[in-house]
């Protein structure tokens, strides 16, 4: 197990842990949580050896480390290339088969090779783009080179680098930070699956709920531990909060008690010895803090000058991207529309979006969810069709890369002043207030205050960019607010103030986001762009996840059986991934078939059992029970999960091997 006691940690002059004690037993999945600045990444960095401790013990078993590395990859490997070179063991034993082949010894060649194939050599390649086509990627990325990819989609190359190693503890940073809903769910299933250690900081609450038991808190230097998921966590410190709130009211009125006593008898001969052992009261006494809240962070929307219904209206429109063919270019020749190159991404969309509409945009990775957001808000021009506006609409727009068009030299200030000028040449001003003084009170509402409006956005966290591009977009005054990936780096007091902000406002909203806490909170209805169109979905989230699981484990299925495989139209009932009996054909009445049908049965008979016993031995881990039964529990969790993945590889293939037969 991993034992932190009584550790003091220092970052220069500040203390991130002071005398903090914590226990994270084997087999444990540890959500990480706390302000942004509490330490948390300093934590990370003290486990993987980054960092020491400067007083105290930390207690680290000799287990197989995996995170993601932060750096950016540069590299013209290709992408399954280089997620198969996370595999530790596997590099380790392909070392000792080529130094064995050099030395020209059977023997050590033979072990070798034994080696290099219970490192999982046969197989390599097939895992390694299992991972990558999870996390999002298409079969026809697989081999391209890693510095063909943008930045967002090399930091998922290095998230299934590190899935792809070898490991009994795994650190997990922010890794959903990249990822769309579909990559989002592929990952927890993962994880869920995952046998050893993990520790995983997010600021996704229905993601750590999904992937977390335990919850250790870093909060005024001291770390604390709650048995349970992030939902419990807050329950939990919910009530010990108010319980401390009412233990501080009473210590006040005692204190303030005292405190009059000694004031009016203090000058008294008389009492003078009575009044002395109560200021003596008054030292001993441990003082009870009071409940602090959180630096919560609020903010609303403008009430809209204009509410247009319809907003827009879409007629025909088809998505896409348009580009000059490079001869052109290099000739010098001006390209006139005829001689654009054009790329349709979605075809004949004709919907109507309406006045306080709420809409969730849903679509696996690719289908063009965020081209269709960038079409409706002009930032590309239709391939065909028209869009019609309602008069007056006035479009806020939060794209993917917002944060990344922030001047990294400029203030939030600067910033400002370069929004009111653009949007006096547009002739979109509303009666918002724009003398410097009144831009500055505007971002103090945003927790912009002093000298911090005039600091430069490039020092700043994700955060704090997210929260000026948020403030920028609130003082437009928009009444349609288009948000793609809105929450990429926000935290959670931060998601939780969008959240609200988006219910009160009182225009039309279209969300792309893979929060599904924030799609089921503001999100009334939803879109899904699938197979080049638009069309409305009429399940909820829960049944949109069970599609994206089917299409991954459908993909990886197609992926071992050598062929390409391509995106199924999702329904609301999709088959959930627990039952595919559901899902298969019925067989023909045959001895083979029925043989199968049983053991299927079987299978996930014997499933539910393991899932069950895995639920109990990971709530007997929570109760921090004696060093002996966490071996006996841990040994018996590992076993839990070998014959689980056994089986559930069996039940996949009777399955496939029924819808075959059918």
């Amino acid at each position: 197990m991993i034992t932190l006691k009584n550790i003091t940690l220092r970052r220069g002059a500040k203390v991130i842990l002071d005398g903090a004690s914590a226990t994270i037993n084997p087999g444990e999945k540890v959500g990480l949580v706390g302000r942004n600045g509490a330490g948390k990444s300093t934590l990370f960095a003290l486990l993987n050896g980054t960092l020491h401790e400067d007083t105290g013990e930390l207690q680290m078993p000799g287990w197989r480390l995996a995170e993601v590395a932060q750096d950016m990859p540069e590299t013209d490997d290709s992408a399954t290339d280089f997620v198969i070179a996370g595999d530790t063991r596997l590099a380790a034993a392909q070392a000792e088969v080529d130094a064995a082949e050099a030395s020209h010894d059977g023997e050590r060649m033979a072990h070798a090779y034994m080696e290099l194939h219970d490192a999982g050599a046969h197989d390599a390649r097939a895992r390694a783009q299992a991972l990558i086509l999870g996390l999002g990627f298409k079969t026809t990325e697989l081999d391209q080179p890693v510095t063909s990819f943008s930045g967002g989609w090399r930091m998922r190359l290095q998230l299934a680098r590190a899935l792809m190693c070898p490991s009994e503890l795994l650190l997990l940073d922010e890794p959903t930070n990249h990822l769309d809903l579909d990559a989002l769910v592929w990952l927890e299933a993962w994880l869920q699956r995952y046998a050893g250690t993990m520790l995983v900081i997010s600021h996704d609450r229905e993601f750590l709920d999904a992937v977390t038991r335990v919850t250790l808190h870093i909060e005024g230097a001291q770390l604390k531990r709650y048995g349970g998921n992030y939902s419990k966590f807050e329950d939990m410190r919910a009530e010990q909060l108010a319980l401390q709130q009412a233990s501080y009211s009473r210590q006040q009125e005692k204190i303030a008690h005292l405190q009059k006593f000694i004031d009016r008898f203090k000058a008294k001969a008389s009492k003078a010895k009575q009044a002395q052992s109560r200021v003596k009261a008054l030292e001993r006494m441990e003082k009870i803090g009071p409940v602090l809240a959180e630096a919560d962070f609020t903010f609303e929307f403008r009430e809209p000058a204009s509410l247009p219904n319809p907003m827009l209206t879409l007629q025909g429109v088809s998505c896409g991207y348009r580009a000059t063919p490079p001869a052109l270019v290099e000739g010098g020749v001006q390209a006139g529309a005829a001689s654009m190159a054009e790329t349709v991404i979605v075809r004949n969309v004709s919907k109507s979006v309406l006045a306080g509409q709420r809409i969730g945009i849903l679509g696996a990775n690719g289908q063009g969810k965020s081209t269709v957001v960038k079409t409706i808000a002009r930032d590309l021009s239709p391939l065909s069709g028209e869009i019609i506006e309602g008069k007056g609409l006035a479009i806020g727009y939060f794209a993917q890369q917002e944060l990344d068009v922030l001047r990294p030299l400029d203030t939030p200030l600067e910033h400002m002043i370069r929004l009111v000028k653009d949007t006096t040449a547009r002739g979109a001003l509303s009666g918002q207030a724009t003398r410097e003084q009144d831009l500055r009170t505007f971002l103090g509402s945003f927790n912009f205050t002093g000298d911090q409006v005039k600091q430069p956005v490039g020092s700043m966290s994700g955060g704090e960019k997210a929260r000026l591009v948020l403030c920028m977009l609130v003082w437009q005054r928009p009444n349609l607010l288009l948000l793609d990936e809105p929450t990429n780096h926000l935290d959670l007091a931060t998601r939780e103030a969008l959240s609200v902000a988006l219910n009160e406002f009182e225009g039309t909203v279209m969300l792309v986001s893979h929060d599904r806490a924030l799609l089921r909170a503001v999100c009334d209805e939803f879109w899904l762009v699938s197979r080049g169109g638009v069309g409305p979905f009429d399940g909820d989230l829960d049944d949109y996840q069970r599609y994206l699981l089917d299409e991954a484990k459908r993909q990886r299925e197609a992926l071992k059986a050598g062929n390409t495989p391509t995106l199924a139209e999702p329904t609301a009932a999709a088959a959930p991934t627990t039952a595919p009996a559901a899902a298969v054909r019925a067989p023909r009445d045959n001895n083979r078939t029925r043989q199968m049908r049983k053991e299927l049965e079987q299978c996930e008979s014997r499933m539910g059992e393991l899932m069950r016993e895995k639920q109990t031995i990971e709530e007997q881990l929570n109760l921090n029970p004696a060093f002996e039964q966490i071996q006996r529990l841990s040994q018996r969790a590992a076993a839990v999960q070998g014959e689980l993945d056994r089986i559930e590889e069996r039940w996949l293939e009777l399955g496939q091997a029924l819808e075959t037969a059918g």
